[in-house]
């Protein structure tokens, strides 16, 4: 395989909400972190637990998406890649901050209390280029399936 691939793929659990912010460019980002938590036995039979904390960053309109649905708690499903950024604190510490620019997101599990206005009906959001989380067929009436199709 020729060149190289930055590909993380985590599902996880939000450790705060979504807070989304303007660049002075006026493109939206938002961030929040994301809590991974990996369940093993000991030989001796005894159950341990070990929680990563991953700092997600979101861009443009999945970024406003991910402001208005997701919420602290819930479960997602991030693809995206592993970003780092040097820094200098206010110590002049050269720091290096490490985060997933995440690309796309999947909310898991259940739906109720995903938006923050009470109430109405949920709408299914967009989070990848204006693509649906899942790809629906049109109705027959509206040019999609053929019964006499041979397959």
């Amino acid at each position: 395989m020729s060149g190289s691939l930055n590909k993380v793929i985590l599902i996880g659990n939000l450790g705060k909400d979504p807070e989304l912010k303007m660049t002075p460019s006026g493109q939206p980002l938002a961030r929040f972190s994301l809590a991974t938590t990996e369940t093993w036995r000991t030989p001796s039979g005894e159950k341990q637990q070990k929680t990563e904390w991953h700092n997600i960053v979101v861009w443009g309109k999945q970024a406003e998406t991910a402001e208005k649905y997701l919420r602290k708690g819930k479960q997602v499903m991030i693809e995206g890649r592993i970003q780092y950024r040097d820094y200098t604190d206010q110590s002049g510490v050269k720091k290096v901050y490490t985060e997933i620019r995440c690309d796309n997101f999947v909310m898991l599990g259940r739906m109720e209390d995903s938006s923050r206005q009470g109430g109405g009906s949920y709408e299914r959001p967009t989070a990848s280029g204006g693509q649906d989380y899942e790809d629906h067929a049109p109705p027959p009436s509206q040019g999609g399936f053929d019964d006499d199709i041979p397959f």
